[in-house]
């Protein structure tokens, strides 16, 4: 008996244009790459202490000078079909803003990405989006890895690409470029996920 042709073949991914893509609801992750849906990193709750406390930091330096601070279902078309939800991004006053609605094709200042444990998604964020968002024009880019206690400020130089300018794992880091007066308290930060125990209680 043979079997049915339709059970043993796999599908082709679905292909969706930039505005497919930006129109998907909330509850359907997922990230555009070369115009097919991809599977975003699944984060921890490590991860999410981290975001929060970013979050926290920035928007406190907004409301003395200003700009705006996006979250991680902000959903940026950095070309066609390719795009990207970063784990932070900030606009910067006096530039570009981002639209109330809708997939954002204007680049922020800075896009942040905090480093997941699988090998994929490290390098999802230090090969290929480090390459994407320099090409689309972001100025900053910051990697936290909360595993390995690490907080990596890059800046895009004239040549288009990334260079670091800021490595640290613990202590302070008093000078933050493009955000001037803000202090970063990596003991503080990395305090947040240790409060958090390595596993769930029984």
């Amino acid at each position: 008996m043979s079997a049915n042709p339709s059970s043993s073949q796999v599908a082709p991914p679905r292909r969706l244009s930039d505005e497919e893509w930006a129109a998907l609801p909330e509850d359907v992750d997922g990230e555009l790459v070369d115009g097919v849906l991809v599977e975003e990193e699944a984060p921890d709750y490590a991860h999410e202490a981290v975001v929060v406390w970013l979050i926290y930091v920035l928007a406190g330096w907004t409301r003395s000078h200003g700009g705006i601070v996006g979250g991680s279902e902000a959903k940026f078309v950095l070309q066609r079909g390719r795009g990207r939800k970063p784990d932070l991004s900030m606009f910067l006053p006096g530039g570009a803003k981002p639209p109330r609605r809708g997939a954002v094709r204007a680049a922020p200042d800075l896009m942040v990405e905090v480093i997941s444990r699988a090998s994929r998604d490290v390098r999802r964020d230090r090969i290929e989006k480090m390459d994407e968002y320099a090409a689309f024009g972001v100025r900053w880019y910051w990697l936290v890895d909360p595993e390995a206690r690490t907080f990596e400020i890059y800046e895009r130089t004239e040549a288009g690409i990334y260079a670091r300018v800021v490595g640290a794992a613990e202590g302070r880091i008093d000078t933050v470029p493009g955000l001037a007066g803000l202090t970063l308290d990596l003991d503080d930060l990395w305090s947040k996920v240790d409060e958090l125990p390595e596993e769930a209680p029984p």
